[in-house]
């Protein structure tokens, strides 16, 4: 079987303001791509946020789906959007949850007597994403969302990783690790969203005395949407095998050893 792994990250910075980082990514059967990607471009021209006409032209000037976009008025879109992943069986999602706080590079280093960076264990925590995904008997191109000036080294860094683990050594597993823009894919959109949700439920659960951002209802009810269909509290590890809605709340114990 061959897939296509739309990968995102959200505060993925050391030191920025969030206290919770999320790594996710969908998984969609390349066979069924095209019929996907059309359905929910379907569901923009049904929400009026999108022309039908505008299929064709430049997919940078159509509307981009982001959970930063969420908004009372564009509610019942962002809704539609998250009942038709749970709906549709060529789809899955996975993210890695970390607190930041549980961060310490200093004690790592101290107890392994090595020099772990922020970017060393930043690519274990992606191979943790990845790794439960992968079948060695199909292929996957994985595509990554661009960032910033360091997406390029993050890219062929991951995919040296990701071949390595997998001891791909003919690209016939990993067959590509790829940037591209998050406009340029509805299901990388599909991603944003599931780990923005993710996100934001944890940042509200950790971050209690802080109201910055944290008191959209409609961001909530679509958290309680994802809570309700994926039948999960979304506070904890799932069952590592759990096929549609795969989460890890990650604990240094369980990563770095």
């Amino acid at each position: 079987m061959n897939y296509n792994i739309y990968c995102d990250e959200s505060c993925h910075l050391e030191h920025d303001q969030s206290s919770v980082m999320v790594l996710g990514a969908v998984t969609c059967r390349r066979d069924q791509l095209i019929r996907i990607s059309e359905e929910l471009r379907q569901l923009k021209i049904d929400h009026n946020l999108m022309r039908p006409d505008e299929r064709q032209q430049n997919r940078q000037q159509q509307f981009e789906l982001k959970w930063t976009k969420v908004s009372p008025a564009k509610f019942h879109f962002y809704r539609d959007w998250i009942r038709y992943f749970f709906s549709e069986q060529a789809l899955s999602f996975r993210a890695v949850v970390i607190e930041k706080k549980r961060i310490d590079h200093a004690k790592w280093n101290q107890d392994h007597g090595t020099n772990q960076t922020h970017d060393d264990w930043y690519y274990k925590m992606f191979f943790r994403l990845i790794e439960p995904m992968i079948d060695p008997q199909s292929n996957y191109h994985i595509y990554l969302d661009i960032k910033d000036t360091r997406s390029e080294e993050n890219r062929k860094q991951l995919e040296k990783v990701l071949r390595s683990a997998t001891r791909d050594r003919i690209n016939e597993i990993i067959v590509r690790v790829q940037q591209i823009r998050s406009y340029e894919s509805e299901i990388m959109q599909m991603t944003d969203l599931l780990a923005g949700a993710v996100g934001f439920h944890h940042r509200r659960r950790l971050d209690r005395d802080s109201t910055s951002g944290l008191t959209s209802l409609a961001k909530l009810e679509l958290v309680r949407l994802i809570q309700r269909l994926s039948r999960q509290t979304l506070n904890t590890t799932s069952w590592m095998k759990e096929p549609k809605f795969n989460l890890l709340v990650w604990r240094p114990r369980e990563v770095l050893q």
